[in-house]
């Protein structure tokens, strides 16, 4: 996925600057499920005996969830979104504040009850940020690992309190909507301690708190686990040995080798004497960590162990991986049992009384049971096998076809996510992306409204591509990835302007047949249709009628007043969202995108206040849709020649080259042709060269179309008595001159059409 963040904005850099992006993802079922796989779990227990306990699940989707569960159903009642990349892990600190952190190298906290707004974003790590460590007891210290080798220690309460209440910008910064809720530690705080303007050059953390930083991997950290107290830390990742530290100080104080690759889970009992380790060697390793050695080694697993999760007493350890099978493991006697295997590899696992909730690389979340609280009731069922001490050592088992049959064969319930899209084609329609998910379901989008149009169920996706194929050329206007399990789209500008249609050809009504709609403008409009009406609403209505969106105090003082907000009176007008750019509310996208402050955010369309503005968007977005300014484009002119067949009686109409729009059809040009034969006298001096009114003509047929708009009417009317040809190929009207140059021409030299009458006419 593109890196939002990364788009390098530097106001003291002299090279050109990269305008950031605006993505949008898109979903065609309700918001209650994940379509991605589930990265991460927590339990929030209620310390009530009648309140409701919850689940969290983060996904790869981007967006974490929370689950009211009863005994055998789970209902979503909140979706946290903010994130813009995956979500790698979540832990709850305290009572009730919700800290996760996600592959866009950050971490953000929420209130656990809350409606699913973002409280902070804690910003200081430079890579993915892959896990995270909370301390039982002491309730305020989070420690996060990512890749590039950074381990910093959080103190959550100092990170998210603001130092100054009372500060100007803090205020203004918290009023905004989008700053106030996912970015306002991150702007405000920096602003309040720094003379500089560039919010994205500060490296502090929010109002000058900074992290502890453990200094010392050099490679990257996937796993991360804390004592109850907070006072050990230890880490573990690419390097194969387990790292503990002192997180109070950030200071090393061991390294533990043995595991001959990556470490990919780690747990640490309550005292903080004793930690696990699962690597992708396949082996669990338990640590006396005041011994300084491994004291035992479970070979279990036949593959990458990547989950682990212990009984309260740590005498028992569960532990899932790349090789789908989740196992319950006796420390002392090594005693393992299978418990059960689904179809995907296991990512995480969080025991809940006597269940354990699995999540994997699916969307969906499986409880199975677990007695956690007496895991000896389950050995008494037989079945249990000794770990070995060497590797592969229950690969070999399996090899003798002597594998143990798991206890359990169902989970006691599941949580059903969406299939995720892991196959697209963009069509040549540039309207119309071909998808596949995880089920083999194929699926026809259509990204300029944000829908499915057709579901053609478990087909050939390849067999539907062709059968979808179109003889058109149009600019590739957007990107898609699917990255987040669902498509998402990126406008880039002004790459993202390349592309127009006619109004006729998106059956626009009300609007001239010929009128050019440029696909993006049309379809941020559509994006940023309720935004507009909430701006308006709060802006009030005299600001439409006077053209003059900042008017003195509508918007705080820190809004910029420049011309990018100046509306422009035509653009006020054709504020009209056509059918074709109409997005859903029901299933509505969501918004990644970045302004000058306070890097990327996420929103559903429908969450947006109207209060954002050139600190939330990009300002290209802002002169789009407020003044209907769109940068300049290339390549929306085609140059062509136009002469008669060789061997034709028709006159010579131009020697010259003409330019017209890329998207004119052929019929037009026929129509041209019909009209200069109809006028000779009009056309070429004696000598075939052009009188200068004229030639000045040709060389601008693309002024509204105007030369090709004679007396007769677009396809759908009889053809002309003129047919035009490319390369001996006799064109069908309805094609555009990029599609003949593309499909018919294929030479990089400018375009030659050649046109004949057609006898019996």
């Amino acid at each position: 996925m593109h890196r939002v963040g990364s788009a390098g904005n530097n106001a003291n850099s002299n090279r050109p600057r990269k305008e950031k992006r605006l993505t949008y993802v898109l979903s065609d079922t309700d918001d209650t499920k994940h379509c991605a796989g589930i990265n991460c779990l927590a339990v929030l227990k209620s310390s009530f005996s009648d309140g409701c306990n919850y689940l969290f699940t983060g996904s790869r989707d981007g967006t974490l969830k929370r689950w009211a569960l009863d005994d055998d159903a789970a209902t979503c009642s909140a979706t946290f979104e903010s994130h813009v990349d995956w979500v790698n892990d979540t832990v709850i600190a305290g009572d009730n504040t919700l800290v996760s952190c996600s592959s866009d190298t950050t971490l953000k906290t929420w209130n656990c009850l809350s409606d699913g707004t973002c409280t902070s974003t804690l910003r200081q790590h430079s890579d993915y940020v892959t896990c995270l460590a909370a301390a039982e007891k002491n309730t305020n210290v989070v420690a996060s690992g990512g890749l590039g080798g950074e381990v910093f220690v959080w103190d959550i309460e100092a990170a998210v309190t603001p130092l100054s209440k009372s500060s100007d910008v803090l205020e203004d910064n918290c009023s905004n909507g989008i700053n106030g809720s996912a970015n306002s530690l991150s702007i405000s705080s920096l602003r309040t301690i720094s003379s500089s303007n560039s919010i994205a050059a500060q490296t502090a953390q929010c109002h000058g708190y900074v992290p502890i930083s453990a200094k010392g991997h050099k490679e990257s950290v996937y796993a991360l686990a804390i004592n109850d107290s907070g006072s050990l830390l230890v880490s573990g990742g690419t390097e194969k040995v387990v790292r503990v530290w002192d997180p109070r100080t950030g200071s090393k104080t061991m390294k533990l080798r043995g595991h001959t690759d990556n470490i990919r889970a780690l747990l640490m009992d309550s005292t903080g004497r004793y930690c696990l380790s699962g690597s992708s060697d396949s082996m669990i390793r338990l640590w006396d960590l005041g011994q300084q050695r491994c004291v035992h080694s479970y070979a279990v697993h036949t593959d990458s162990v990547w989950a682990l999760a212990s009984t309260p007493t740590f005498s028992h350890v569960y532990s899932g991986g790349r090789d789908l099978s989740l196992y319950l493991t006796d420390l002392t006697t090594r005693e393992s049992l299978f418990l059960c295997t689904k179809e995907h590899p296991i990512l995480q696992l969080a025991l809940h009384d006597d269940s354990i909730w699995v999540a994997t690389t699916d969307s969906s979340v499986h409880r199975w049971p677990a007695e956690g609280k007496n895991p000896q009731k389950v050995f008494q069922r037989g079945g249990s096998f000794l770990a070995g001490n060497l590797s592969f050592s229950r690969a070999r088992v399996s090899l003798e076809g002597s594998t143990p049959a798991p206890v359990y064969k169902e989970p006691i319930f599941s949580i059903p996510g969406t299939p995720a899209i892991v196959q697209h084609e963009i069509l040549n329609n540039r309207r119309h992306v071909l998808t596949k998910d995880t089920a083999g379901s194929v699926k026809l989008w259509e990204i300029t409204k944000g829908v499915v149009i057709e579901d053609y169920g478990q087909v050939s996706f390849d067999e539907k591509k062709e059968q979808l194929f179109e003889m058109v050329s149009i600019p590739a206007w957007f990107t898609v990835d699917t990255r987040l399990g669902s498509l998402s789209v990126h406008l880039d500008t002004p790459q993202c302007f390349s592309a127009e249609m006619y109004s006729a050809d998106l059956n626009i009504t009300g609007k001239p047949e010929d009128d050019k709609v440029n696909l993006a403008r049309e379809t941020l409009k559509g994006l940023l249709a309720y935004w507009m009406t909430k701006r308006r609403q709060r802006l009030g209505s005299q600001a439409s009628v006077n053209g003059d969106v900042l008017s003195g105090k509508d918007i705080t003082t820190k809004s910029l007043t420049h011309s990018r907000i100046e509306v422009d009176v035509n653009a006020e007008n054709d504020s009209m969202v056509y059918p074709s750019f109409e997005f859903s509310t029901v299933s509505p996208p969501s918004i990644i995108t970045e302004g000058s402050q306070g890097g990327p955010w996420r929103k559903k369309i429908t969450e947006l206040d109207g209060t954002e503005d050139e600190k939330d968007f990009p300002g290209w977005v802002l002169d789009c849709v407020l003044s209907n300014k769109l940068p300049p484009r290339e390549n929306t002119k085609c140059s062509f020649y136009l002469h008669p067949c060789e061997g034709s009686a028709v006159q010579i109409l131009t020697q010259g080259k003409l330019s017209a729009p890329r998207i004119l059809r052929i019929h037009k040009v026929a129509n041209y042709v019909v009209e200069k034969l109809d006028k000779p006298s009009d056309n070429a001096n004696t000598d075939g060269t052009f009188s200068p009114g004229l030639g000045g003509r040709l060389q601008h047929l693309a002024v509204g179309d105007g030369s090709f708009r004679s007396g007769l009417k677009p396809w759908q009317k009889p053809r002309p008595s003129v047919e035009v040809l490319c390369n001996n190929q006799v064109l069908s009207p309805d094609m555009s001159l990029a599609t003949v140059r593309a499909y018919v021409w294929k030479k990089p030299e400018d375009l030659v059409l050649n046109y004949r009458v057609i006898q019996g006419r």
